[in-house]
């Protein structure tokens, strides 16, 4: 019996060691790729809760002597001193209720060493506990050694660590570990006593397969990898597949719109540089005909309109009449990209480049195309002339009662849909413009109906829709997510859908502002990033009109609605709202309720003592689940903190509000991977948000917060003016 014994706890104590070898290679790379340092610390504590398994301690014992060589650990790093003075422990506990409270402020960069010490010897002490019940309660260890592999060759690929010997030595760990508990559960099954001599048929033979695999494997010839570096591979996979669906896309200009949908990745490539007086969008083209799938043109493609420089271009915009009025500007592009076509803002009126080019105007898409002796050719620079409309609200209220006037081809054209779009889409933009009298209050409604919280703009989890799907109808019913083109089609095809003539128009944001210029000029930079799409709508005797449905954007568009109760400054207030801050109990309260407590502390402590022995397995389950749900939470807080943060400020109307909301932002970025730098003004991180999301509303915020920063002066209804805005920024951190 003896000798079984024996064999049984060196057969243990072998699975044990393994174990070992398996989480040292998680440690391994910690040292290396972090400022982590005294890795052995961490070692020690594994050897010693292992062995503490082995010999089978108690766990209250067991967990004693852990928290003992924890706290001895955490004072011999981060305090001076003997460890038995206990000087340290009220600085250790201080330092505890500190970094609880950056917790719940979900600061984590702002953790202390000390603290984040303590909770990787927590994760340790919780993978010790689960090595142990892999190995000898459920005799499997094939989920860890696999996910140790995953572990280690993802930090090869992407990484600096180098993992070609961590990836033999954990196969051999794990095989080894595998073929002992495979010995041990055919033992149980069989029947059969572990002898000695079982032990070494089994043993032997699998320590020389494994032995032999391994050396065939470095003695073998090995070919160059066909996949040497999957990075670039897994960056382009979506981008170029095929199927039914776009896949992963690289943002930017294109060409073919008929299938929309899909993820895509940013890219901040340099299209363009412009000289301008005032932001605008820069169209290349419009499209005409929904698809249910995305937007092709009526019109044969190839049909051209020339022109040269001089001649009036052929580009319909706004109708000149006394209801738009105008103001002239003018733009100078600079072009880092080959496209033989101009980029142009609505109102263009002339186009100045070399005298040897001219140009021709697709009919079916409004592009204008580059010449130079016939042939595609494109401009480095050139510059554009074009006026700026004010439109009258009071006539674009008026213009829709003029719609008999127009020609019933060019109706048709601009409000086609498709046999199969579903009902509910019409009956949505009824619903949503049914009590508006008039095309403009429509369009405005149409609009407006896109800020609502439950749409969120998204540039990764954006859906394909099905071959039987609709593009629109999934994005106004299901997804409820999606970036520009899922915001722009949905309103052309709702404003469609309740007889107003729409087009669907592609080009550019204004860009990111570099620098000014002088003389009103300001020099912008526009790259891929800052693709986009938007909606034009065409009122009787005004024109297209352009609207921005995307959350977050803003075109720039000019409404004059004719002073009729438009003043909507409001006074400054001579003071800053005063921050109310917690009153803590008086000591002599806290001293008469614990004497008027029907229990004394010792009573109270005995109770809890009973309490916790006759429960500690339900409480230990308790604990560990709900570890595993915040665990959980913590994983996937970039999808509901936002909503949180959301619905958090939501009602709320006070100023005082405002600068802990804007602070907050800030934290969501960062953590949506928006980190600002060391030295970066805010005002310089607000111009990066905003270019990176091609919108204002960043620097328009951080505008209002430096004033309340460097002036003490927070304007009267401040929130409100600005929630909108951070709203739609804070959505777009959601991941």
């Amino acid at each position: 019996m003896s000798s079984l014994k024996v064999q049984k706890d060196l057969t243990s104590f072998l699975l044990y060691v393994l174990g070992f070898f398996l989480l040292w290679e998680w440690l391994r790379p910690v040292e290396e790729l972090t400022d982590t340092s005294n890795v052995i610390v961490f070692l020690v504590f594994l050897i010693l809760s292992l062995l503490l398994a082995f010999f089978g301690v108690s766990p209250v014992l067991s967990g004693f002597i852990k928290v003992l060589y924890i706290l001895y650990e955490l004072h011999y790093l981060y305090f001076e001193g003997s460890f038995f003075q206990f000087s340290w422990i009220s600085l250790f506990a201080s330092d505890l209720v500190h970094n609880f409270g950056l917790i719940v402020d979900r600061d984590w960069p702002g953790m202390t060493n000390l603290f984040r010490s303590l909770l990787f010897f927590i994760l340790l002490w919780l993978m010790t506990y689960l090595i142990q019940y892999w190995l000898i309660n459920r005799r499997r260890i094939f989920i860890f050694f696999f996910m140790t592999l995953i572990y280690i060759t993802v930090l090869d690929t992407f990484t600096p660590y180098e993992a070609n010997a961590a990836i033999v030595r954990t196969v051999i760990a794990g095989f080894a570990v595998m073929g002992i508990l495979t010995f041990n559960r055919l033992l149980d099954q069989e029947g059969l006593k572990k002898e000695a001599s079982l032990s070494r048929k089994w043993m032997i033979p699998l320590t020389a397969l494994i032995a032999l695999s391994t050396g065939l494997g470095f003695a073998a010839p090995k070919a160059e990898p066909i996949w040497p570096d999957p990075v670039p591979f897994i960056k382009s996979y979506g981008q170029n597949s095929g199927g039914d669906g776009p896949g992963i896309q690289k943002i930017g200009y294109g060409e073919d719109d008929s299938r929309l949908g899909g993820p895509f990745i940013g890219d901040n490539a340099v299209v363009f540089r412009a000289e301008v007086e005032s932001r605008h969008y820069w169209k290349v083209e419009t499209k005409d005909t929904y698809t249910g799938k995305g937007w092709v043109t009526s019109q044969a493609e190839g049909e051209y309109q020339p022109f040269e420089m001089g001649e009036e271009i052929p580009v319909t915009s706004f109708i000149d009449n006394d209801a738009i009025k105008t103001t002239e500007e003018v733009s100078s592009v600079y072009t880092f990209m080959n496209y033989p076509h101009v980029v142009y803002p609505l109102g263009l009126n002339n186009i100045e480049a070399a005298p040897f080019i001219t140009y021709e105007l697709e009919t079916a898409t409004e592009k204008i195309r580059t010449l130079e002796g016939g042939r595609p050719f494109a401009l480095e620079e050139y510059k554009l002339g074009f006026e700026v409309p004010d439109y009258s609200v009071t006539a674009m209220k008026a213009a829709g009662e003029n719609a008999e006037s127009l020609p019933e081809e060019f109706v048709a054209r601009y409000t086609q849909l498709p046999e199969a779009l579903p009902e509910r889409v019409r009956e949505l933009a009824v619903e949503i413009t049914q009590e508006k009298p008039d095309w403009f209050e429509k369009a405005r409604e149409l609009e407006r109906y896109f800020r609502r919280a439950e749409y969120i703009y998204s540039q990764t989890d954006v859906a394909v829709p099905d071959e039987n799907e609709d593009y629109v109808d999934q994005f106004l019913f299901d997804t409820k997510q999606g970036y520009c083109d899922n915001f722009s089609s949905s309103m052309v095809v709702m404003a469609r859908s309740i007889g107003l003539p729409a087009r669907w128009v592609k080009g550019y944001t204004e860009g990111e502002f570099k620098q000014s210029l002088g003389s009103g000029l300001r020099l912008f930079e526009v790259t891929n990033n800052n693709a986009h799409s938007w909606v034009e709508i065409y009122f009787p005797e005004m024109g297209w009109v352009p609207f921005e449905p995307t959350q977050g954007f803003n075109n720039n568009v000019q409404f004059n609605f004719d002073n009729a109760g438009q003043n909507t400054s409001q006074p400054e207030t001579e003071k800053p709202n005063e921050t109310e801050t917690p009153v803590k109990p008086d000591m002599p309260e806290e001293a008469a309720a614990e004497e008027s407590s029907p229990f004394s502390i010792k009573e109270l402590w005995d109770n809890l003592g009973a309490f916790l022995k006759d429960n500690w397995k339900v409480i230990g389950a308790a604990i560990v689940a709900a570890g595993v749900l915040v665990f959980v939470l913590f994983q996937k807080r970039g999808k509901w903190m936002p909503h949180y943060f959301i619905w958090r400020f939501k009602k709320t109307k006070d100023d005082e509000h405002f600068p802990k909301a804007y602070l907050i932002l800030l934290k969501e970025l960062d953590r949506y991977g928006l980190k600002r730098k060391n030295g970066q003004t805010l005002r310089e991180y607000a111009k990066y948000i905003d270019s990176f999301f091609s919108t204002g509303e960043m620097s328009r915020l951080t505008a209002r917060y430096e004033e309340l920063v460097y002036r003490g002066v927070l304007k009267e209804g401040s929130w409100n003016d600005t929630k909108e805005l951070w709203e739609n920024l804070i959505k777009k951190t959601i991941a």
